[in-house]
Formats: C-alpha cells, structure tokens, sequence
C-alpha cells in the first residue's frame, strides 16, 4: 500500500484528504507544520508528499527544500496564493504539482494518482543512456550530464527531457506535452508548459538549442 504525508495547519483540511486517499486506497500519515512534516518524512519513507505552503514553524517551501537533501519524494504543494512567482518557485524546489486553495479532493486525488503513475513508469527501459554531442542522459540513475559536468533538473524538468528524447524529431503540441508528461488532462492553462521549457533550456545551456519552438504548435527536440 503506497504512503502519504499529508502536511497542512488546518485540520479539517488534512481529515478531508485523509478520507479521500484511503478511500483511493492510499494510507496516510498527517503533519500540522512543516517542522513536524520534515522530522517526520526523515524516519519514515513515503510515495507522495501533499504539502501545504502557508504554515507555522517552517513554511511548505522550507520543508521541501530541506527533504530534497536527504529524499526524493513526489511533492504536490497545495497553496491559497495565486501568483505566478510562488507556482515557479515551488516548481524550481522540485516539485511536481501546485494545487490552488480551494481545490475538489477528487481532482487531488486524480493529481497524486498521475504523480505516482509517472512515478513508477520513470524507468526508461532497456536503454540505459544517450547522447546528444556533449548532451547525456543517463536514464539508469536519472542524471544529466553538459559537456562532462552533472547537472541538477528538477523531477518534471528531467521528465520533460526524457520525453524528448524518446520522441526525437516528432512536433508535440502543449497539449500533448501536458497530456503525456503530466498524465491526466491538465486543470490549468499550456502556460506550464512554457514555463518549464524555459527552466529545461537554462538547465542545459548551450543545449537549448535541442528544443525547437514551433509557431502555433509547441516544441520538437532536434538534436
């Protein structure tokens, strides 16, 4: 049975997600703050951590910047604050969704399962690495390599490559990329899509040059 951590300040939220992810079969572990959620998340493992931003003691952000140096866990962060820069942030701390204040606990629910989905299919198959002139993929331990050097892509970053490269020469449209990389039909707008190309291209540098902006389409990775 896969494990949440369900972090959150107020407690009728985080008894509303608990009825919902058992009932999706999920067990779950609750945390008022971003204190107790790390302390927490160190001892035990978990598949999917739904973190709040706004909390006492520690901050969500805090909380998963602080996990991220010990565990690579799925984060979904929930948060009532709408602006862009926050989305972004969360995005570049390595999380792997943003769920705005009021949300619907079923389409939550239908966000932790594309997670876990993509998740457990990560594994690219028999192809342990490829590269691309000094681009390399080492699919086998999830790292990406420029000219020699590691580098750092968050979890939907690396996703996002491995798309890619796995559909070299092929025009993908946003919807698609959303679709395909995020595994359900996406409640926001393609804008997210934009945006983590943006953060993909700065990753790898001169690389960048790999993904085609196509007019009116989307993007194809032409190496």
């Amino acid at each position: 049975m896969k494990r949440l951590l369900i972090v959150d300040d107020e407690e009728k939220i985080r008894e509303v997600i608990k009825e919902y992810a058992e009932f999706e079969g999920y067990e779950s572990v609750e945390a008022s703050d971003g204190m107790e959620a790390v302390k927490i998340a160190k001892e035990e493992d978990f598949d999917l951590i739904i973190m709040d931003i706004m909390m006492p003691r520690l901050d969500g952000f805090s909380a998963v910047k602080e996990l991220r140096k010990v565990k690579d866990v799925p984060v979904i962060m929930l948060s009532a604050r709408t602006e862009e820069y926050d989305k972004l942030f969360g995005f570049e701390l390595g999380a792997d969704d943003y769920v705005v204040k009021p949300f619907s606990p079923k389409e939550l629910m239908a966000r932790v399962n594309a997670v876990l989905k993509r998740k457990d299919s990560s594994v690219s198959g028999v192809v342990d690495e490829v590269k691309f002139g000094g681009l390399v993929i080492d699919f086998a331990g999830r790292n990406v390599y420029v000219d020699g050097e590691k580098v750092t892509l968050t979890p939907k970053e690396y996703e996002l490559l491995q798309y890619f490269v796995k559909n070299v020469g092929i025009a993908l449209s946003r919807e698609k990329l959303l679709r395909e990389v995020w595994s359900y039909d996406y409640f926001g707008d393609d804008r997210t899509v934009d945006t983590h190309i943006k953060m993909l291209r700065s990753s790898i540098k001169e690389y960048r040059k790999y993904i085609v902006t196509l007019r009116g389409v989307g993007y194809k990775f032409e190496p």
